[in-house]
């Protein structure tokens, strides 16, 4: 398994050499933060997080305060969770990354453009277009699954083996593994066959049963072995949680998660679990 880029710090918490370093996706705490963005990036912080992938800041206060509230908490910025920079938007996107200081931008096809081949294929030029428009500011683009691109199958391969066929192979992938299960995947055996193309994995967890109507649970509440996915050999350099749709207390479910993860020694963050 490949080391983790030294990003946010080295982390304590009894975790295991392998450990990858524990973060949040902004859509977690994205009403709280629209009503107070260093309060939310704090309390994230104070659990022991140690990063953020931002979604949805950037536009309500622009990159320069989000990246200063990121520092004055301890957490890095892992990614930032926004549109292919391609077409018009590209080098407004463009600038408000490296203005936020995100290595790295995700964002996914849409759930129609897996219906057949010849749709990945015309899908997969724009993220091309903005892999390499990324490259000339010295940035990555990630791609982030959903479950059609496992569930569609083509002459006896998943679409997703379509569209990384297809993928500039700069793109890199930010797996979500809960959205893969649901797709019919193995998320261990995705890590495994991705190897050091996968640098970011989405961390959530529920019945597992309705990609419309499933609510999160904590981290290790529901239906998903993150033990055994998280150990899987792969590149991932950062650990992402998403609690969407939840029904209970967000910061509450953030603590459960972060004990769970860090206790089971395959995430690290600042705060023994």
């Amino acid at each position: 398994m490949s080391a983790p880029e030294t990003i946010g710090g080295p982390g304590i918490g009894g975790a295991g050499a392998d450990a990858r370093p524990l973060a949040v996706m902004g859509y977690t705490i994205l009403e709280h933060a629209l009503a107070d963005l260093e309060g939310a990036f704090d309390r994230v912080a104070a659990i022991g997080y140690l990063g953020v992938e931002t979604y949805g800041l950037v536009e309500a206060y622009g990159p320069e305060r989000v990246r200063v509230a990121a520092a004055a908490s301890g957490l890095a910025i892992t990614s930032a969770h926004t549109p292919f920079p391609a077409g018009e938007a590209a080098e407004r996107l463009l600038d408000a990354a490296q203005a936020l200081g995100a290595p790295t931008l995700v964002w996914s096809m849409e759930r129609e453009e897996f219906d057949s081949p010849d749709r990945i294929r015309a899908g997969v030029e724009r993220v091309n277009e903005a892999a390499e428009n990324a490259a000339a500011r010295g940035l990555t683009i990630g791609y982030h699954n959903h479950f059609a691109e496992f569930s569609q199958v083509f002459d006896g391969r998943q679409a997703y083996d379509l569209l990384l066929d297809l993928l500039d192979p700069r793109v890199v992938v930010e797996l979500d593994a809960y959205w893969a299960r649901m797709g019919g995947a193995d998320p261990a055996e995705v890590l495994t066959r991705l190897g050091d193309r996968a640098r970011l994995v989405h961390i959530k967890d529920g019945p597992a049963v309705s990609y419309e109507d499933d609510v999160m649970v904590p981290i290790g509440d529901g239906a998903m072995d993150w033990g055994r996915i998280l150990s899987a050999p792969s590149g991932l350099r950062w650990h992402i949680v998403e609690l969407e749709r939840l029904s209970v207390d967000t910061f509450d479910a953030l603590e459960q998660s972060y004990r769970h993860l860090v206790g089971l020694g395959v995430s690290r963050g600042s705060v023994a679990a």
